[in-house]
């Protein structure tokens, strides 16, 4: 991930209702939710949800596909972790006890693509 796509991703991120939904989004799995189960997760109304699910769709984050008449939506994992991946990319400094706490937290959950981890 280059710098413009992390701060599109970031700024979508910076927003309180629209970071829970992304959470919600991880939370569920590759399955995903509905719109109305994710408005519901994070106490969102209905315009509300469909605002900022479309706001993170635009910046990469989450996906979408129809089910019947329902619109689901999913974590992208793959840009979830090129966002990481950005953060830790020059991390240390040759110094890996810097990143140590980062990695073994990456390292811990099985969602996360090993090459996350600090490559120092």
């Amino acid at each position: 991930m280059e710098e413009p796509q992390a701060l599109d991703a970031f700024g979508a991120l910076s927003q309180e209702t629209r970071l829970r939904m992304v959470r919600v989004l991880v939370q569920a799995g590759p399955e995903g939710l509905s719109a109305g189960a994710v408005g519901e997760a994070v106490g969102a109304s209905s315009s509300g949800a469909s605002f900022h699910l479309a706001h993170l769709e635009r910046s990469g984050l989450i996906a979408s596909r129809r089910e019947s008449r329902s619109i689901i939506y999913s974590a992208r994992y793959d840009t979830l972790a090129g966002l990481v991946e950005f953060l830790m990319r020059d991390c240390c400094s040759g110094h890996p006890e810097i990143c140590a706490p980062a990695a073994a937290a990456a390292a811990a959950c099985s969602a996360v693509p090993k090459e996350i981890a600090c490559v120092c």
